[in-house]
């Protein structure tokens, strides 16, 4: 089997890139934050899917979605971190194709 060989996601799961700049963030006068600072509550996260199993209904390839990057799963392919969740571990999804039932809110 060749290390090159193409992957299909399985059931609802999904494979999401990660945003190594995510986990730093910047305060109003320009601190910057590290990911490791602690922090009270739980911080979700942004990334974008790549790929999806055909049982995933809400999520499609390409959508940002929101997470717990507590609970996530990581794996290196080709060089390059991915992280593999269940759809039901997503919080929310944002995608141009949602537009129809406005929440009100943007990113």
């Amino acid at each position: 089997m060749s290390d090159r060989a193409p992957i299909k996601m399985l059931h609802d799961r999904i494979m999401v890139e990660v945003d190594h700049e995510s986990g730093e963030r910047r305060s109003s006068g320009g601190i910057v934050i590290p990911a490791t600072a602690a922090m009270g509550a739980r911080r979700l996260a942004w990334s974008r899917v790549i790929a999806t199993g055909p049982h995933a209904r809400a999520v499609e390839v390409g959508d940002r979605v929101l997470f717990d990057p507590e609970d996530k799963a990581e794996v290196e392919v080709h060089g390059e971190v991915y992280v593999v969740m269940r759809e039901r571990d997503v919080h929310a999804v944002a995608a141009e194709r949602l537009d129809g039932g406005s929440t009100g809110l943007y990113l």
